[in-house]
């Protein structure tokens, strides 16, 4: 699946180029995400070893008055890598060798490398001076078809697609991450460009997509594991669509119902019983899990981050 750091450095790169500053690299953005994590992490093990130390004087208290000792201990967990599930998205793919746009989505990788290249010296030093130290040689970035979603999410947690555009060509990660957190934030034609003023009410997917395999027939696939892209011809026009693994379940639908959908999608305006007709049906089945982040989790990280470059 794909990493949180990705998500925040999504977001890193939209709200700079709304801010008109520059954004840090990726590699920063891993980098920092991952000390972050830490931090809260040794944050959290000493609230809970706080907890524990209270409860004990109050547990030898109750042995003194009942002779029988109960432990109780609270853990106050804050994940800043968590996930949450999304709902269906529309989703598009932009084609560099036709410009037309289809609907699309991604899965991961690990910032174990980030972790290693994380600096032992203090957590006061500025992020801003990588540029300015010997870093080691960067391993050969990754490759991987990914898709970028923003969404807005209502104060009762509903996902509102915003915009959502990828490719299903392998990109070096730094690049593709960057130019799809932009064009899908204020290219999608569906949809008004993003604005600063909707940053709060955003949330941002990424997804990066594996294993993909033609299917015997349009419903060899299985809904929760993979996300489908299917092609065909109808009254002399072609259409293609695709949905990302984690849309059937959102919505409840079977495959039947799944591939219906995913058809009229695509621009078929046939009956729903009529589908299996459908002359060149093709469908390729994929995989990949969707990284999330919302706004408040890459603004806290983004003030951790300012704080570190002054030296708090």
């Amino acid at each position: 699946m794909a990493s949180t750091a990705y998500a925040v450095y999504c977001f890193e790169v939209l709200v700079a180029s709304l801010e008109k500053r520059q954004a840090l690299t990726l590699r920063q953005v891993e980098t920092l995400w991952a000390r972050y994590s830490i931090s809260l992490q040794v944050e959290d093990d000493g609230e809970e070893l706080g907890n524990d130390d209270v409860e004990m004087t109050e547990d030898e208290h109750d042995e003194d008055e009942d002779g029988d000792q109960e432990a109780k201990i609270e853990s106050i967990g804050r994940d800043p890598a968590s996930l949450h599930p999304t709902n269906i998205s529309d989703i598009r793919i932009s084609s560099p060798a036709t410009g037309s746009s289809t609907p699309s989505t991604l899965s991961t990788t690990s910032s174990q490398a980030a972790l290693e290249s994380t600096s032992k010296s203090s957590s006061k030093s500025s992020f801003f001076s990588f540029g300015h130290k010997q870093q080691p040689a960067a391993p050969k970035e990754e490759e991987h078809p990914l898709f970028v979603t923003w969404n807005t999410v209502s104060s009762r947690g509903y996902k509102s697609l915003r915009g959502c555009i990828g490719t299903f060509n392998a990109v070096p990660l730094s690049d593709g991450l960057k130019s799809y957190a932009m064009t899908s934030a204020i290219e999608d034609s569906r949809f008004s460009p993003i604005t600063l003023s909707e940053l709060p009410t955003l949330s941002n997917n990424i997804t990066l997509l594996k294993n993909f395999t033609p299917c015997s027939s349009p419903l060899e696939w299985d809904v929760g594991t993979h996300g489908i892209r299917i092609s065909f011809s109808y009254h002399g026009r072609h259409y293609g669509a695709t949905y990302l693994p984690d849309v059937a379940v959102a919505q409840g639908w079977t495959k039947e119902e799944t591939m219906v959908s995913l058809m009229r999608k695509a621009g078929w305006s046939g009956r729903s019983s009529d589908w299996k007709k459908v002359g060149d049906l093709k469908c390729i089945r994929y995989e990949g899990k969707a990284a999330t982040l919302e706004y408040s989790q890459y603004r806290d990280w983004r003030a951790w981050a300012d704080l570190i470059s002054k030296g708090q």
